[in-house]
């Protein structure tokens, strides 16, 4: 027998229901007024004294005996209560259970159920509750759409085993036997609710749509970078229909990935040029559009994609008002910054044009990028410069060599003289005076190791600027640095390292007479046996390239035979 605790007489039952409900209502309007308000500020403050309002009344509702004529209303006001709140919060909070809990807990005190409710964990109230609700049909229009928010919530905390238990049991006479999470989201049917129920701000049936978009572009973004673009482009698709116009700019650039990695780059071109028609989210789809390029070979339309994503990443936008509401973006994690969802900011995506461009032979623009990103950096404009997550870039440090690199390649000596000199100006003083204090300093501090082949570094571009300007002195001077801070910190890792910087050593120790050092070398490389092989991959850093760039590697076997010959064994 269901327990219901009368409120008084039944005039003021129903008199105390209806401004209840009045109550209600007028909330939710409240909160479309907000909705609808281009002023942020007032915006913000109408949701949450609407938020605030909700409540109140929620705790004017439970704090009197639960009864089956009120429990529709108070179940429709906390899923108001938790929609507006997850939604001015950007997302669902542990505390939003304990909510659908006391909610659950008080459908079950109707039954007189008081013992049995403090056995159950979440999911066993449910399943108690939707069993009462088979004989409480008044019921099940608000339970299904708290059942709805509570998908919501397990949706976002990953919980999918008991979001399928959920699913298949408010689906028994479709398909509760299926564990497939989107047959079952559009197998769920919410019950209609009836012309004069409570107003609510996000109906079941709305949110049932969200869910089943969600769930698709979380089944098929994440598969992307890992590969899995088979599954994506089955899973994506399903969620275009229902998809919000500023979700369309993130499924279109991920279906456009996954076809590129399949190898379908027209088929890919076609997705990115509608992800940019679909809104001023333009980052994404312009960052993939460079990768694409550049997997063709059309190094002129990748700088270009490049060049339009600096310019949209440079361009403040107003944020889109958010709707009062789950949304689909709610129920989706953050773009991994691996993720190609990801486009990094605009100092990001200027130093993947300049690394591009000085890669590419275009010196003049590369070297242009780099003092734009450098002075971006000095000026404080850009205080803390995170280098790109994928590929890996570089550190403050390598973007002053790469730009001086960049400046030498250009023909520009003077300004990368300056550069290196800022740059000594910044590390150099970090260096142990003595030879003796290296290895102490390597293991007291991670940046010591790391500096002393930046300075070092620095000073060979020094040497090849010198060079440029005709000052053969100076260059010999820097030069001289440059070896004398690497012969001091050896890396660990000296007997395995690259045969061409060996044999690079090699030729110059003979071409120096230093016939001592250049027989002990060449004994050395003979005797080792597990030398990487001449087309293993050997990763250099991007200024370093540049640096090998400018000088012709020896031909090995000649210098071989020549070594051999010349009598010095």
């Amino acid at each position: 027998m269901a327990h219901q605790t009368p409120l008084g007489s039944s005039a003021s039952h129903v008199s105390c229901l209806d401004l209840w409900r009045e109550k209600n209502d007028q909330l939710v309007r409240q909160a479309k007024v907000a909705q609808d308000s281009s002023l942020p500020l007032r915006r913000q403050q109408l949701a949450q004294d609407a938020l605030e309002g909700l409540r109140g009344l929620l705790c004017s509702l439970q704090g009197l005996p639960a009864t089956v004529s009120v429990l529709p209303l108070e179940l429709t006001v906390i899923c108001n209560f938790i929609t507006l709140r997850a939604n001015l919060a950007r997302g669902f909070t542990e505390d939003l259970a304990q909510d659908i809990q006391q909610g659950l807990e008080r459908v079950l005190e109707t039954q007189g159920q008081l013992e049995a409710r403090l056995e159950h964990e979440l999911w066993g109230l449910w399943d108690a509750a939707l069993r009462v609700s088979s004989l409480l049909p008044e019921l099940l229009p608000a339970l299904h759409h708290l059942a709805g928010l509570q998908a919501a919530l397990w949706l976002t905390t990953n919980r999918f085993g008991d979001l399928t238990l959920l699913l298949q049991t408010l689906t028994v006479s479709q398909s509760s036997a299926s564990e497939d999470m989107l047959l079952l989201l559009k197998s769920w049917r919410p019950p209609t609710e009836e012309s004069d129920a409570p107003l609510t701000l996000q109906n079941a049936q709305g949110l049932r749509d969200v869910l089943l978009t969600a769930f698709a572009c979380r089944q098929g973004q994440p598969a992307c970078p890992v590969g899995l673009s088979k599954l994506t482009l089955w899973s994506l698709p399903k969620a275009l229909s229902l998809c919000p116009r500023s979700l369309l700019v993130q499924v279109y650039t991920a279906l456009g990935t996954c076809l590129r990695k399949m190898g379908s780059p027209q088929r890919a071109l076609l997705y990115l040029v509608a992800a940019l028609k679909e809104g001023s989210t333009w980052g994404p789809p312009l960052l993939e559009a460079s990768r694409l390029y550049q997997q063709l070979g059309n190094i002129a339309a990748e700088i270009e994609s490049l060049e339009l994503l600096v310019e949209a990443l440079s361009i403040t936008r107003i944020p889109e008002a958010h709707q009062l509401l789950i949304e689909v973006e709610l129920l989706l994690p953050r773009p991994d910054p691996a993720s190609p969802l990801h486009c990094g900011t605009q100092s990001q995506a200027k130093y993947l044009l300049a690394s591009r461009c000085l890669q590419t032979g275009r010196a003049a623009d590369a070297a242009e990028h780099y003092l734009d990103l450098l002075a971006l950096l000095l000026d404080g404009s850009e205080p803390k410069f995170s280098p790109p997550p994928c590929p890996p870039g570089p550190c403050v440090p390598e973007l002053f060599l790469e730009a001086a690199a960049a400046l030498i390649q250009a023909g520009r000596a003077q300004d990368a003289l300056t550069v290196c000199e800022e740059l000594l100006s910044r590390t150099s003083f970090l260096l142990p005076k003595r030879p003796r204090l290296w290895e102490d300093a390597r293991r007291r501090t991670k940046e010591s190791p790391h500096c002393s082949p930046w300075v070092s570094a620095t000073h060979l571009l020094q040497g090849q600027a010198w060079v440029q300007l005709g000052a053969q002195k100076e260059a010999i001077s820097e030069y001289s640095r440059c070896l004398e801070l690497l012969f001091r910190a050896t890396p660990k890792d000296k007997e395995q390292g690259n045969q061409d910087a060996s044999y690079h050593l090699l030729q110059t120790l003979r071409r120096l007479d230093r016939r001592d050092e250049a027989t002990a070398l060449w004994r050395r490389l003979e005797a080792q046996t597990e030398l990487p092989q001449e087309n293993t991959a050997w990763s250099l850093p991007l200024y370093l390239e540049t640096c090998l760039g400018w000088i012709c590697p020896p031909d090995r076997e000649t210098l071989r035979e020549e070594f051999q010959t010349s009598g010095d064994l």
